[in-house]
C-alpha cells in the first residue's frame, strides 16, 4: 500500500535527534525520501540508518541553518540528489540558559533568535524558489507552545517561536495562490534531548499538567507533520498546529 507521501522529497532540518529524526521516520514510513540536515553529523548519520533500516531512503547533508551558504548548499545538495523538493520541515533549534527578561544574556538572546527563527526564514528563503519552479510544495516550520503561551525564564525561546508562527501566517498568505501551503506545528513536552535538559525547569513543570498527563513522543509531533505536507491537508495553509495532549485549552 503507498503512502500519503509516496514518492515525494522532503527536507528536514534538525533530523539527528528528537522531533526531527521522528518525522524523517514517518516521512519514510509512508514513502518520501529524505533528507536528513544538522549540524551534529554522527548522529545525523543515525538517522539515515534508521531510515534504511526502516526500508526507507535517506542521505544527510552537514548544515548550520544560521549560515545563509549552507542553507542554499543543502537545498542545492536535496534537489541535485533527487530532482525536486516537495517538503521542507524546518525544525531545527535551540534553547539557551533559562533567566528572566531582563537577565538573559545578549549572546545567549541573539543565538536563539539567530537559529530559531532566522534559520526558519533562512530555510524558506531557498525552499521556495525551488518549490515555485516545480508549481508547488508544502513546508511546515517547528514552533512551541511557547511561542502561543508565555512561558517564565525563556523570553528568547519564546520570541522565536512567536516570530515562527507569524513568519509562517505571513509567507502562508504571500505563496497560497502559487501552489505552496505553508504551516506550523506547536509541540508541547515531547521526549527529546532538549526536553531533557529542561526536566525540572518551570516550563516542564507547566506542560507536565497538560490534559492526557504524560509526555509525548516525537513520531506523534511527525504524524501531525507529515499529514500536514500531505494532499490529505490541501486546504490547509497558515495553521499553527498545537501537539500538545490539551495544554493550550486548559
Amino acid at each position: 500500500m503507498s503512502g500519503i507521501v509516496d514518492g515525494k522529497v522532503a527536507f528536514v532540518t534538525g533530523g539527528s535527534s528528537g522531533i526531527g529524526r521522528g518525522t524523517a521516520l514517518v516521512f519514510a514510513r509512508e514513502g518520501a525520501r529524505v533528507a536528513i540536515a544538522d549540524i551534529q553529523v554522527e548522529q545525523g548519520h543515525e538517522t539515515v540508518r534508521l531510515v534504511k533500516e526502516a526500508g526507507g531512503e535517506a542521505v544527510f547533508v552537514k548544515c548550520d541553518v544560521s549560515v545563509s551558504s549552507e542553507v542554499k548548499a543543502a537545498v542545492e545538495t536535496v534537489v541535485g540528489t533527487w530532482g525536486r523538493l516537495d517538503f521542507g520541515f524546518n525544525n531545527a533549534g535551540i534553547e539557551s540558559a533559562m533567566a528572566k527578561t531582563a537577565d538573559h544574556a545578549e549572546e545567549d538572546w541573539d543565538r536563539v533568535i539567530e537559529v530559531n527563527l532566522k534559520g526558519v526564514w533562512l530555510c524558506m528563503k531557498y525552499e521556495i524558489p525551488q518549490m515555485l519552479k516545480q508549481g508547488g510544495g508544502a513546508i511546515v516550520n517547528t514552533a512551541s507552545i511557547g511561542g502561543m503561551r508565555g512561558l517564565g525564564g525563556m523570553a528568547n525561546y519564546c520570541a522565536s517561536k512567536g516570530g515562527i508562527i507569524m513568519l509562517t501566517r505571513t509567507a502562508a498568505l504571500e505563496y497560497a495562490r502559487s501552489g505552496i501551503r505553508i504551516n506550523a506545528v506547536c509541540p508541547g513536552g515531547i521526549h527529546t534531548p532538549m526536553g531533557k535538559r529542561l526536566v525540572g525547569q518551570p516550563m516542564m513543570t507547566e506542560t507536565r499538567g497538560n490534559a492526557m498527563k504524560r509526555w509525548g513522543k516525537p513520531f506523534e509531533v511527525g504524524e501531525a507533520v507529515v499529514w500536514l505536507c500531505s494532499d490529505k491537508a490541501s486546504f490547509v495553509t497558515g495553521h499553527a498546529m498545537a501537539v500538545d495532549a490539551g495544554f493550550l485549552a486548559a
